[in-house]
């Protein structure tokens, strides 16, 4: 029942989802996660998706009931707001971190409403600055794919929205 159930422990339980694109963040850490409501015995979980018509969204709904069912939560709805729309400004700070660790170069700056308005992009392997794009659009639509002129190493940069 989830009467029982207080916020912070649902919190706990859906930290354990995985973005599927992503594995090393979790979509609290990517800001996806936008409500938890527990009223009349009934559990709601509210989610953005990170753009409209994202094709994991169905995955990341599907994950998210298997977790509550395995942590005996049975009682739930999983809604999705498309308003207001995400921007990688809720991406915590834990999952920018991983980002960089995951050798993504996580959002430079605080979103503009564009997907090409950056600032310089550090490598996240050699941390200089000596960055170039190569193409507007990396592995998947919200990510560019940069090079580093110093380590030549090729990487992701996930773009601010």
């Amino acid at each position: 029942m989830v009467k029982t159930l207080d916020r912070d422990e649902v919190t706990t339980i859906l930290a354990l989802v995985k973005d599927p694109e992503i594995p090393v963040l979790s979509i609290e850490e990517m800001g996806i996660i936008r409500r938890i409501d527990v009223s009349h015995g009934r559990l709601q979980v509210v989610i953005t998706p990170t753009y409209s018509g994202c094709p994991a969204m169905a995955v990341i709904e599907e994950d998210i009931a298997t977790m509550l069912k395995l942590h005996g939560i049975s009682d739930f709805d999983i809604l999705t707001e498309i308003s207001p729309a995400w921007t990688t400004d809720w991406i915590s700070p834990e999952g920018r971190k991983k980002l960089e660790e995951f050798g993504i170069a996580p959002p430079a700056g605080k979103a503009r409403g564009t997907l090409l308005g950056h600032q310089t992009v550090a490598c996240p392997q050699c941390k200089s600055t000596n960055t170039c794009v190569v193409s507007e659009f990396g592995s998947t639509a919200c990510k560019a794919q940069y090079k580093c002129k110093d380590c030549l190493e090729p990487f992701d940069y996930f773009k601010c929205v």
